[in-house]
């Protein structure tokens, strides 16, 4: 018969193991603000000191703070069994994101809270742990507590969390070199905050305060990644899967064409977020969001449907249908969501084809001779330019049938030539800084009158349709006005 044997493991190896598990400071914090936001704070302020002797990050809230019971079964690793009931305000998952986030970033990790006026706190320190092999936590008492850094923000009730050894977060650089490299990762922070939790920091998350988030004191502001502001983002019907007793929300977006935003929107967009990698679903637990920038499979990214945005709430009752890591930065949809979101994706695809492919087909429609025309037959898809277009038709009947020929020739050679994969690559890429506008008055002078000549001759002409060509040419947008005035004077 086997006999029991107690074979726990050891601490140094396992504490040295669970420092890589692929945090990054942005998602270590985060999962210290879940932390804050679970314990109804409203105010969280995030400290990076380096300048001092000692660095140190601290992470401050005004939340319900803890008694001394409930910080050393914070403390604990693994609090909270992942399958036990939890409150549905509850962001944590595995009892574990304390320490394995704080451990990923530090050495030294001390926790004070406050409750009803006391304080209690406690410090896990690898370097004691690496000496015994044990899990050896320190319990503060008043003196300690109270040289502590930052401490005394806490008024009536609160905690805070204070990461020192710092033996990643500067990369062993000093002076100048130091300061960048912090400035950089909390810029990082900064965006990836208020991306996370921009629902929180908006105040639309019921149940929830309006939360503050500020890192050394500069106010963290909500990214919204729907645009909802923006009148010409589209908002389709909602989708709502049942799981059990749960419910999976699956609210689509189509975003407007970079032609619909302002210049300021444009700029604060293309700053925080790649509008190609990060389209597809955006996946969101309690109102925090957990994953985006992926189809699950069921579609391939593309530049046609970068658009393309779904909003997907789900409970953390389904966290094991959903396989959260631990870093809570992961999520696969169960099979009935998937399904549903298959039936829907085509319809949100479409509608962002439609928006991105939108203002390439007025420009053909607008126009009842467009100078490109778009053929699309068993060969696929090609380009050519109008031949009927009155412009070109002008000019070959000026010209001799052979040089009509070799005028033929040079516009299928044109065609032929379209760099369609620079125009793909610069337009996906850069699309506010393609440009093919002159601003040279004399210029498009000297073009109006040699288009009036081609056209017309020293005859009369028709103005309307002599403004409908140069509309059709493109070669004059953005100077439309001065058109019209040439038009005036010289069909007058």
């Amino acid at each position: 018969m086997a006999r029991e044997h107690r074979h726990p493991p050891s601490a140094a190896c396992l504490s040295a193991s669970m420092r890589d598990l692929g945090y990054s400071l942005e998602t270590a914090i985060a999962d210290l603000v879940d932390n804050s936001i679970s314990a109804g704070a409203d105010m969280i302020d995030i400290i990076c000191n380096v300048s001092g002797e000692h660095p140190l990050v601290a992470i401050l809230d005004n939340g319900r703070g803890m008694t001394e019971g409930e910080l050393l079964a914070a403390m604990r690793h693994g609090t909270g069994n992942p399958r036990q009931f939890r409150s549905p305000k509850d962001l944590g998952r595995f009892g574990l994101g304390l320490k394995t986030a704080s451990f990923s970033q530090c050495r030294s990790l001390t926790v004070v809270s406050k409750r009803g006026g006391a304080l209690h706190g406690a410090e896990w320190d690898l370097d004691r742990i690496d000496a015994a092999d044990d899990w050896l936590l320190s319990i503060l008492d008043g003196a300690d507590i109270k040289v502590l850094p930052y401490v005394n923000r806490l008024v009536s009730h609160g905690t805070a969390v204070i990461w020192q050894k710092l033996d990643r977060l500067m990369e062993d650089e000093a002076g100048d070199r130091r300061d960048e490299i912090v400035n950089e990762k909390l810029a990082v922070v900064g965006r990836h905050l208020s991306l996370v939790f921009h629902r929180f920091l908006s105040g639309e998350i019921k149940g929830y305060p309006r939360i503050s988030i500020a890192i050394n004191g500069h106010q963290i502001t909500a990214f919204d990644p729907f645009c909802r502001k923006n009148p010409a983002t589209q908002v389709l019907p909602e989708e709502i899967v049942r799981i059990g007793e749960a419910e999976v929300r699956l609210q689509p977006y189509v975003l407007p064409h970079h032609s619909r935003l302002s210049a300021s929107e444009y700029d604060y967009y293309q700053d925080r977020s790649d509008f190609i990698s990060n389209q597809g679903g955006y996946v969101y637990r309690n109102g925090r969001l957990m994953a985006w920038g992926d189809w699950f499979r069921l579609v391939p990214k593309g530049e046609a449907t970068k658009l393309a945005r779904v909003q997907i709430d789900f409970p953390n009752c389904l966290d094991e249908a959903w396989t959260i890591d631990i870093k809570k930065s992961r999520a696969r949809p169960p099979h009935a969501v998937r399904e549903r979101l298959r039936q829907i994706i085509a319809r949100i695809v479409g509608r962002s084809v439609t928006v991105h492919r939108g203002r390439g087909q007025k420009l053909f429609q607008e126009n009842r001779a467009p100078f490109w025309e778009r053929y699309v037959d068993h060969d696929g898809i090609r380009f050519a330019i109008n031949e009927q277009h009155p412009l070109i038709a002008s000019l070959g009947k000026r010209l001799s049938s052979e040089d009509a020929d070799l005028l033929r020739v040079l516009l299928d050679s044109i065609a032929a030539s379209l760099p369609v994969e620079m125009i793909y690559s610069d337009y996906s890429t850069h699309p506010r800084e393609i440009n093919q506008k002159t601003v040279d008055e004399s210029l498009t002078m000297d073009r109006l009158r040699s288009l009036r000549q081609v056209l017309y001759g020293d005859g009369p002409g028709d103005a309307n349709a002599f403004l409908q060509i140069v509309r059709s040419t493109h070669l004059f947008d953005g100077q439309i006005e001065l058109a019209e005035k040439f038009t005036s004077e010289a069909f007058a």
